[in-house]
């Protein structure tokens, strides 16, 4: 803490002082002020945590594949939607483990071409 009463993030590195005979009379410390770069890594850790809750609760599914096509995000919507648990549905394979078969075909499609950068908007799929 600072004289007035600031507090300021400093990343030190000691090394030791020696005298003329090599013998340790002291340290030396060389800081560098990180306040505001850790302020910033704060400000973006609180941020990532409120998107996490965002996706979270949100009153519409959301999910997420990898680029093999496996689950990596199911919010707590999409949970109640499917009755499959985040837990459950995790590194399962989406189309083959919860699209309706008739559709599997053109779903593969639309997620293949989100992985290439090609988007589709407002496309119906079925979870079985």
């Amino acid at each position: 803490e600072t004289k007035s009463k600031e507090i300021r993030y400093l990343l030190v590195n000691a090394t030791t002082r020696r005298d003329a005979e090599n013998s340790i009379i002291g340290v030396v410390g060389v800081a560098q002020d990180v306040t505001e770069s850790t302020k910033n890594d704060r400000a973006m850790s609180a941020m990532a945590r409120e998107l996490r809750q965002l996706v979270d609760t949100a009153n519409a599914p959301i999910f997420g594949i990898d680029v093999e096509g496996d689950v990596n995000e199911w919010n707590d919507k999409t949970a109640e939607i499917t009755g499959f648990s985040k837990e459950e549905a995790f590194d399962y394979p989406l189309v083959e483990t919860f699209i309706v078969p008739s559709l599997r075909q053109s779903v593969q499609e639309v997620l293949d071409n989100a992985l290439k950068g090609i988007e589709t908007s407002n496309y119906e799929l079925e979870f079985r």
